[in-house]
């Protein structure tokens, strides 16, 4: 169905235009959670819908193999769509998934985790176990960061809208622990009645920028962290005190950060109250978290995601473990414990400083940690005569560079241990460690993100040649 055709491209060649109107069936998500149909064999993206959605849709955007559309009429809606339950689930950008069912969620990240390695790996047969999901997914983040800006002369906070820095303001978030929203909107409150100006990003004045609160699931305690555009902070005490007044905020402090960025964090940290660090567990580990620290931020699923790795190290007690991008050493010091040592390699000193620290803390003798890039450092311990058993790697969204897989192939590391937080980057890297001689035995996801399209990946190799 459609109005009558605009002008087409001819350069584009699309059996589409600008403007028109058309029913699509919904048959997939992309990897940002936009519903995927097709028009005229014409691949179409439609925020809003989810995989069996019947809908009229209008087409706003024409690209050289696909066009972009807006959600008109729901005709006939999914069997496996939900109502979110969030009031502003439509506009926040910070869940893409509530209105798909939990269920079919799971499905459809095994589904992406598969198509992934058969289309980007070229590896095909592979064992994908089902997603390892939560029992109530709902609540589950430990680290919450708000953005704060001046509208109509007040101070708002909430998340930005999909695609922009609009703030849509929000009373709770229902993926945050409650600890979470309590501490940064008291936050809020006595920034507010202090008179703190918000940050303007177009003009790069004002003072408050981000209220970042981290939460101890072990310990229900908190740690607010105040971001601020320069060192100054009006009505320092007052803010200060009416934080620490709250019976389980442990530590106050102020990230100062003049850079006209998207990055939350700048480089000075100041502890303007309390405690240094938060502390938290994994398993058995205890974890002393700093402000900037980076900690997995489902304390539920993290555990989950551990054991998986802990399983597929298979370790025995007598191996030599490395740890590439160890990042705090939460893996390392994890399988400390069941490994005759391991050494942890990254690229950020603070990371390292933390890591040392908190191996120092849990009285871990056995784990080592070393400053620089995986690609720089490795083949140098390799040349050295240093060999290893196992090889964990947990790599960022991009993925490891290729320099590190041929060292360990060189190296012959006889079993690896790859944990990734992007499908796609996970199977091209697969794909080479396969062409280097690794067999890929399994691939098990864990849903870290729920109502979100992020999935976690534990992929056991081993060298057949």
């Amino acid at each position: 169905m459609g109005r009558s055709p605009a002008k087409r491209s001819p350069e584009l060649k699309a059996p589409v235009a600008v403007g028109e109107r058309h029913r699509v069936r919904i048959v997939d998500l992309d990897t940002e959670g936009d519903g995927v149909g097709r028009v005229h064999d014409w691949v179409v993206f439609v925020p809003g819908t989810v995989p069996g959605d019947e809908a009229v849709v209008e087409i706003t955007e024409i690209a050289r193999r696909y066009g972009r559309a807006r959600l008109v009429e729901l005709l006939e809606p999914s069997p496996d769509r939900v109502a979110p339950p969030c009031p502003v689930a439509g506009r926040c950008g910070g869940c893409q998934l509530q209105a798909l069912d939990y269920a079919a969620q799971l499905r459809w990240k095994e589904r992406r985790v598969r198509e992934a390695l058969r289309r980007i790996g070229g590896l095909e047969g592979v064992t994908v176990l089902p997603v390892l999901g939560m029992q109530q997914p709902w609540r589950y983040r430990n680290k919450a960061q708000y953005p704060l800006a001046a509208v109509g002369g007040q101070l708002v906070m909430g998340f930005f809208a999909r695609g922009t820095h609009e703030i849509v303001e929000a009373d709770d978030c229902l993926i945050q622990d409650p600890l979470n929203v309590e501490v940064a909107f008291l936050a809020r409150s006595l920034l507010a009645q202090a008179g703190v100006p918000g940050y303007d990003e177009t003009t790069g004045q004002g003072v408050i920028r981000h209220v970042v609160v981290r939460t101890s699931r072990a310990h229900r305690t908190a740690m607010a962290i105040l971001v601020t555009n320069g060192p100054d902070l009006p009505g320092r005490e007052e803010i200060v005190a009416g934080l620490a007044a709250h019976p389980k905020v442990v530590s106050v402090a102020q990230n100062i950060n003049t850079r006209r960025t998207n990055v939350i964090f700048g480089e000075e940290t100041r502890i303007l109250w309390g405690e240094p660090h938060l502390e938290d567990k994994i398993g058995h580990v205890r974890f002393l978290i700093s402000p900037r620290s980076f900690f997995q931020v489902n304390g539920e699923q993290v555990e989950v995601l551990y054991e998986q790795v802990r399983h597929d190290a298979a370790l025995t007690g007598v191996e030599r473990v490395l740890d590439a991008y160890c990042g705090v050493g939460t893996i390392a010091l994890y399988l400390a414990g069941q490994a005759a040592q391991v050494v942890g390699i990254e690229s950020v000193p603070e990371a390292v400083e933390d890591a040392r620290r908190n191996a120092a803390y849990n009285g871990i003798e056995n784990a080592f940690f070393r400053v620089g890039r995986v690609e720089d450092v490795l083949p140098r311990l390799i040349q050295q005569g240093q060999r290893f058993d196992v090889a964990v790697l947990d790599p960022p969204r991009r993925g490891c560079e290729p320099a590190v897989l041929e060292a360990l192939a060189a190296a012959g590391v006889p079993r690896l241990v790859y944990v990734s937080c992007h499908p796609e980057s996970l199977a091209r890297d697969l794909g080479r460690l396969a062409a280097l001689g690794y067999a890929v035995e399994q691939v098990q996801p864990v849903d870290m993100f729920p109502m979100t399209t992020h999935i976690e990946c534990v992929a056991r190799m081993s060298l057949s040649r």
